[in-house]
């Protein structure tokens, strides 16, 4: 009897020793977070990602993806996913990152790419890898994936096709440091404002401007109060599909090479998507009469105005190697 008792008890300090094992059992969830509906390209990307981690894992894997900034904004996506809670993917741009690395702002600055083919050439090389090791190592999330690839460009309730015309335009830019000190040396008075409060900053004449991609343009509505495109094309967008480190750590092996390649393959299909959508979302808005496009005549010299604060900003950042060899690539 004592015998039975003992061995019945060893049984079940071995379960208790092997939660793993019964956790196995039970279909992983993830949580993912977007700012976006449905039909944004980000969204659509994270979806993907979920389908390819499903086809690859071949096993029960549950996703919840929370939209319409129901989580948050993606600076506190970040926060979360490098806390290891409440999200554990999503988009989030290289802006937000800069707490745990000096040179992330870089992967999306300004003034960076000279076209499109110039921006794939890039990303096909991976210069961006040293950066990438940083915020893994610091903040404790991986970057899977790049998706992004719009076009950016200032929507504003005035018009402006030259330099002088810019000058002191109230326009809203993204935290990094990089972005203030760029848009100043092109002559505009930029200014730093939450992404979600920029239509009401320019409906109270707080600002006269932002600047965005076709699909954020779009999906925020920006054109009901800054109807006027002016076609800058200052920086091509680069979004990281982010994961968070902690809660990849705990996944099972396979699992995990099934994120990495899902991560990598969402990528590509968000920077598809976005790229050739791009000008597509601003004819529609255009023949719809919801804005109109402003060329702009002196793009090279705007150019030359910002080079020497990029190169000094690059400097600053231990990043002048990566940005010698991006001007040296060739599309």
């Amino acid at each position: 009897m004592k015998r039975r008792e003992i061995l019945g008890a060893a049984g079940g300090v071995a379960v208790l020793a092997m939660p793993g094992i019964v956790r196995a059992q039970q279909p992983i969830t993830l949580n993912g977070a977007v700012q976006f509906n449905d039909d944004h390209v980000f969204t659509r990307a994270l979806v993907r990602f979920e389908e390819l981690v499903k086809q690859y894992y071949n096993r029960p894997v549950n996703f919840v993806l929370h939209k319409n900034s129901s989580l948050g904004l993606e600076k506190q996506y970040f926060e979360y996913m490098a806390q290891g809670r409440a999200v554990d993917y999503g988009i989030v741009s290289p802006a937000h990152m800069s707490t745990f690395s000096r040179a992330a702002p870089f992967v999306d600055a300004p003034f960076l790419f000279r076209d499109l083919a110039h921006w794939n050439r890039v990303l096909d090389a991976d210069l961006f890898a040293p950066v990438a090791q940083e915020v893994e190592r610091r903040a404790r999330v991986m970057l899977i994936g790049y998706a992004g690839g719009g076009v950016r460009n200032i929507f504003a309730n005035r018009t402006a096709s030259t330099l002088a015309e810019l000058r002191g335009l109230k326009v809203r830019v993204q935290g990094a440091p990089i972005w203030s000190r760029a848009f100043t040396a092109v002559g505009m008075s930029p200014t730093v404002i939450a992404y979600n409060e920029v239509y009401n900053a320019i409906q109270n004449n707080v600002i006269e401007a932002g600047e965005n991609e076709a699909a954020g343009v779009e999906s925020m509505r920006f054109f009901e109060v800054a109807p006027n495109l002016l076609m800058t094309e200052h920086a091509i967008t680069i979004r990281p599909i982010c994961f968070a480190k902690q809660v990849f750590d705990r996944l099972p092996r396979e699992l995990q090479e099934a994120v990495r390649r899902a991560g990598r393959e969402a990528g590509v299909f968000g920077r598809q998507a976005e790229s050739t959508e791009d000008s597509q979302k601003l004819d529609q808005l255009e023949r719809a009469g919801r804005l109109r496009r402003i060329a702009f005549n002196e793009r090279p010299q705007m150019l030359r105005a910002v080079e020497p604060v990029m190169m000094t900003y690059a400097r600053e950042i231990d990043a002048e190697a990566i940005m010698t060899r991006i001007n040296a690539i060739t599309a």
